[in-house]
């Protein structure tokens, strides 16, 4: 079956700052992808920070960007709730708030693989996996996790946003209508979101040949990628 054809379609993505890659690229996949993959639920692994942002950009009720691109483009039910949002952690538990020390991207790497792992073992789901967001060694952990659990029907992808909207923590998706966001730069001119154009690329984390000669090697047993990484 095609990735849109799972009853279960769940969309991961990765980000630290910029909550808006969720909407972004749940823009791109809905709205301009070809065939249209509609997640059923919506995954997101990321900091303390990063994960009160979302809560107050994406899932409260005002702006509830999340609800608006719904509403916006008729898209229907899809699970995204607080108990969705991941908060990346140490080795020792704590919830880390950035990813600069060499003992949190080991706890990083360990945390995204296990979740891939996770979302994988069910046959009866399709996992869209977003690089976008984040910091680089996210995206790769991301990337590389799916390299070991990925399936046929499991892709990977990465968004581009045009200029001026990219980076622009007032953008969460090109509006349907005319609607008036404020740029970032020292003027603070006005930009109208509708002139937005966010683009999908798309990659397969492996072929299905690839991926039954991993399963072969790699059982689905608990993954440490940081104490592969010493090996």
């Amino acid at each position: 079956m095609y990735p849109e054809q799972y009853s279960r379609r769940i969309l991961l993505c990765v980000a630290g700052l910029s909550p808006p890659i969720v909407t972004e690229t749940l823009y791109a996949l809905t709205v301009m992808g070809e065939p249209r993959f509609v997640p059923t639920e919506i995954h997101l692994l990321t900091t303390a920070e990063g994960a009160e942002r979302a809560r107050l950009t994406l899932l409260s009720e005002e702006p509830g960007w999340f609800h608006r691109l719904r509403q916006d483009y008729g898209l229907p039910e899809i699970r995204f709730a607080l108990n969705a949002i991941h908060i990346l952690r140490a080795a020792d538990g704590r919830p880390l708030n950035d990813i600069r020390e060499p003992a949190d991207n080991e706890a990083i790497a360990d945390a995204i693989t296990a979740k891939v792992r996770d979302l994988t073992a069910d046959p009866g789901s399709a996992v869209h996996a977003s690089i976008a967001g984040g910091r680089k060694t996210m995206g790769f952990y991301l990337g590389y996790a799916l390299s070991l659990f990925g399936r046929p029907q499991d892709r990977l992808s990465h968004v581009l946003v045009s200029s001026p909207f990219k980076s622009n923590p007032n953008f969460f998706y090109p509006a349907p209508v005319e609607r008036v966001i404020f740029a970032t730069g020292p003027d603070q001119r006005p930009l109208d979101a509708s002139d937005a154009t966010v683009t999908r690329a798309d990659t397969f984390p492996s072929s299905a040949c690839a991926t039954a000669c991993r399963r072969r090697c790699c059982a689905r047993v608990p993954v440490s990628v940081s104490k592969r990484s010493h090996d």
